[in-house]
């Protein structure tokens, strides 16, 4: 756990004395701040202030969506394209330590991230009770999809030199996985498998107030094989 901790403590030293913390956190709360502006004063006193945080949660994962392959693209891609990889390949921590540094150094960044969004909940309640199984599930939510965006991109990372190449492949995957259960509604098998696979129908329950325990299972799950997949593409790096 020590190993894990220093390696999570050096990258977050590395995001926050660079711009990319800075600019991320900002552009972020900007964002999600407008967004939320924007719902609350059209519809305040119009529908319930959880109504409108559904909406709210909605947006904040398309946010995400967009921001964390910014995250993820340089955790391994700067490392190799610099070659300080194999020094820290051969330092006295297991990959599996390194993957999991790496990947909470970013975890946390998110956390920090969403941190300041939990204004838009006291505002809201401005203007109507809020229902605070919708905030906990909405919040949950939001920490499992964005888990499993940055899994992702740790492992595209993982695979390329090229920052670049790691965040628009990650990107182009998560927004296929995004917009996929658009074709869900057709019936059969396929319909099935496709909202199976669909990031947002396993998202719009949670937005809704809903914990399903097929959810939760979905996206550890992916969660998981990433991981695991990173770990194996940066043990099989030793051999090339």
């Amino acid at each position: 756990m020590r190993n894990i901790l220093a390696v999570c403590t050096k990258e977050l030293y590395t995001y926050f004395v660079s711009p990319i913390a800075y600019f991320v956190i900002i552009v972020f709360s900007a964002l999600s701040g407008f967004i939320f502006s924007v719902w609350l004063i059209t519809y305040s006193g119009k529908i319930p202030g959880a109504d409108v945080m559904q909406v709210v949660f909605g947006n904040l994962a398309i946010i995400l969506l967009f921001f964390t392959p910014v995250l993820t693209m340089k955790l391994f891609a700067e490392e190799r394209k610099s070659g300080t990889i194999e020094l820290l390949l051969t330092s006295p921590i297991t990959d599996a330590q390194v993957v999991l540094g790496k990947f909470l150094a970013s975890w946390t960044l998110v956390l920090i991230m969403l941190g300041f969004t939990l204004l838009f909940p006291f505002l809201t309640s401005r203007f109507g009770p809020l229902d605070i199984g919708v905030l906990c599930s909405g919040y949950l939510g939001l920490i499992l999809i964005s888990s499993c965006f940055l899994a992702f991109g740790l492992l595209m990372s993982s695979m390329s030199k090229n920052q670049i190449v790691a965040a628009l492949t990650s990107f182009g995957f998560f927004l296929t996985l995004w917009v996929i259960g658009i074709l869900s509604n057709k019936s059969g098998f396929i319909g099935e498998m496709l909202s199976y696979l669909s990031f947002l129908d396993h998202y719009n329950d949670f937005a809704r107030g809903v914990i399903k325990l097929n959810d939760v299972i979905y996206y550890l799950s992916f969660l998981c094989v990433c991981l695991f997949s990173t770990f194996k593409s940066i043990e099989s790096s030793k051999w090339r």
